[in-house]
């Protein structure tokens, strides 16, 4: 399947990276509005790709997208000092309103996959800026603290993430929920698995846990200025669910009816993820406590693109 990534900065080129080392692509194209560090990234890439795959990567302006069955959309520009939240959005909000009739006007039988942050509300601008149905425009959500989650569980208990089956709902950011009562390693709880492990997960490690997964991007961020492996992979996964018509379970962020009595929000909950985009939304087993913080975030995303003027 041809893909086309709009944004060849950090994410956009990790991403890009990814699929074309996994080949889960048979062309990548880069659209950006520097259309030299679009041919640069692609040049870079496809010096890589001899060591992996056949992907054939390139740049070029918003035509060449034409056929593509995936579009990623990483472009957006950062914060400026003094700039609030809300400024930052509605200046996103006009890069989506600039390129996504480009993109659609080229490729529009794509799914749209939405990589910018704030990744929740950008999701929601691009759903009604493109007028497609909802499941067909995917933000990456919480597939990178789901990630994180399983990945810090996985430490505690000496086992591989891959083994742990844990999801992050809710928002990308502050408010995001570890749904800790549906979390599963193997065929156990990850309460039971911990104690026969002999490793219990106290109060105190789970809290370890939950610092490590909600602050993580603040402490790679202080590091190092962003991140963009993670979400890089994160995408490519998503991409490769995609073009193979995988159906497999992901916590994805798009437009949802209701939540916890929430009308029309974009946020992540698990969701099968196939060739159309999502197939199903699937709601996994809270406790009263996540019950209502994943309400609380839902009512932070919907109060905040409701203040947002675009």
């Amino acid at each position: 399947m041809k893909i086309g990534i709009v944004g060849a900065g950090m994410v956009g080129s990790a991403a890009g990276y990814a699929i074309a080392l996994k080949g889960s692509a048979s062309q990548i194209v880069f659209v950006d509005y520097n259309s030299d560090l679009a041919r640069a990234q692609a040049q870079d890439i496809a010096h890589a790709v001899p060591f992996a795959s056949s992907t054939v990567v390139t740049a070029g302006d918003y035509d060449m997208l034409k056929g593509a069955g995936i579009v990623i959309l990483a472009a957006g520009v950062g914060q400026k000092p003094g700039e609030s939240r809300l400024q930052l959005l509605a200046r996103n909000a006009d890069v989506f309103r600039q390129i996504i009739g480009k993109v659609l006007s080229a490729a529009p039988d794509a799914v749209l996959i939405v990589a910018t942050n704030p990744v929740d509300i950008m999701t929601q601008i691009a759903t009604r800026l493109s007028g497609l149905d909802p499941a067909r425009v995917v933000g990456s959500g919480t597939i990178l603290d789901t990630a994180r989650f399983r990945y810090l569980i996985g430490v505690h208990l000496g086992i591989a993430p891959q083994s742990v089956h844990a999801y992050v709902l809710g928002e990308h950011g502050d408010s995001e929920v570890l749904a800790w009562s549906s979390a599963r390693a193997g065929a156990l709880s990850v309460k039971e698995f911990a104690a026969q492990m002999k490793s219990p997960l106290t109060e105190n490690v789970k809290a370890k846990i939950d610092d490590g997964v909600r602050n993580a991007a603040y402490t790679i961020i202080n590091g190092k200025g962003a991140t963009w492996y993670g979400i890089g992979a994160g995408l490519e996964r998503l991409v490769r669910a995609i073009s193979r018509d995988e159906q497999t379970v992901q916590s994805v962020s798009i437009v949802t009816p209701k939540v916890e009595g929430v009308h029309d929000v974009a946020l992540s909950i698990p969701r099968i993820v196939g060739a159309t985009g999502v197939v199903a939304d699937l709601f996994p087993e809270l406790d009263d406590a996540e019950h209502d913080a994943l309400g609380a975030s839902a009512r932070l995303l919907k109060s905040t693109l409701d203040a947002l003027d675009y």
